[in-house]
This record gives structure tokens, sequence and C-alpha cells, in this order.
């Protein structure tokens, strides 16, 4: 499930159970002709609410339906802003310590604005709309995670 960036394409889209390429996806979206990278990363972090010790995350994902849904998320970015040149969206599974990285969104553009709302709005659509689950390992227990909302469809008001 190793991830490579692609060579034909300006979005680079899936999900590994490697660790995730932050150094290659930064210098894969940057291009000559962008002013601006912005990248956001998601980590695992020791705690969540009421469970105080998080050691550790298990990430499960409907696979099938990941990078079509990631596709999609980077083809409706395209459409509200016109001036990304690269989008990336990488996501880890399995069993991940704190610290590690969970999530990568990079978005390249001329000029910043473009490039932060575009990787903001791909960050939070993913969450809202790919099937992947978290299972937190803390202190008190081992469960999944409180925090959810139902997956809606790419493109659906949230």
């Amino acid at each position: 499930m190793g991830l490579a960036p692609p060579c034909a394409r300006d979005d680079w889209v899936g999900l590994t159970a490697d660790p995730l390429p932050l150094d290659d996806a930064l210098r894969w979206a940057g291009r000559p002709s962008c002013g601006a990278a912005v990248l956001f990363t998601g980590n695992v972090r020791d705690f969540s609410p009421g469970r105080p010790g998080v050691h550790r995350l298990r990430y499960e994902a409907y696979d099938e339906e990941v990078e079509p849904r990631l596709a999609a998320i980077a083809a409706d970015a395209r459409r509200r802003w016109p001036d990304v040149v690269r989008l990336v969206l990488l996501h880890r599974v399995g069993d991940l310590e704190v610290g590690e990285s969970s999530v990568v969104v990079v978005a390249s553009s001329p000029h910043r604005d473009a490039a932060f709302e575009a990787a903001r709005w791909c960050i939070d659509t993913l969450k809202a709309t790919v099937p992947i689950w978290k299972r937190e390992a803390w202190a008190g227990g081992d469960d999944w995670s409180d925090i959810h909302s139902p997956i809606s469809e790419v493109g659906s008001p949230r």
C-alpha cells in the first residue's frame, strides 16, 4: 500500500499503512508557477475529550470508497479554486503512535489565498465525506472515537 506521486496528474490521493511522505508531498506539490504551498498534517495527540493518556490510534477505512472520494474532493476543490496547481490528499490506516501523522493535505497555487482556502476546505471535506474511522487506546480503555459525524457525499451541504 505504499504511496508514490503520480507522474501525469496534478492530484495525488491515496490510502496507506505506511508512514505518510510529508516531505515528498510538499516537494511534489511545488511547481515553478507556485508562490504558495500549504501543508496540513493531522497528528495523533495524547488525549481525546474524556480520554486522557491516549497512546495509540487505529484507523480503519472502507478502502474501496476512499480514493474515489479523495479524487472527488480534489476535483471539487479545483472547481472552487481554479488557480490551484497541485493537490495532495493522503490518509493512513492501521496503528499509529502519538506524534505520527494520520493525514496530509497539500495545496499549491500561484498565490497564498487559494492555497490556504483550498487546503482548509479539503481537510474539512475529507473529515466529513471519507469513510475512515478511528479507535482510541487510552489509559482507561480502548474504544471507537466519540467524536464522529455521519459520512456525507462530496459536494453535499454539511
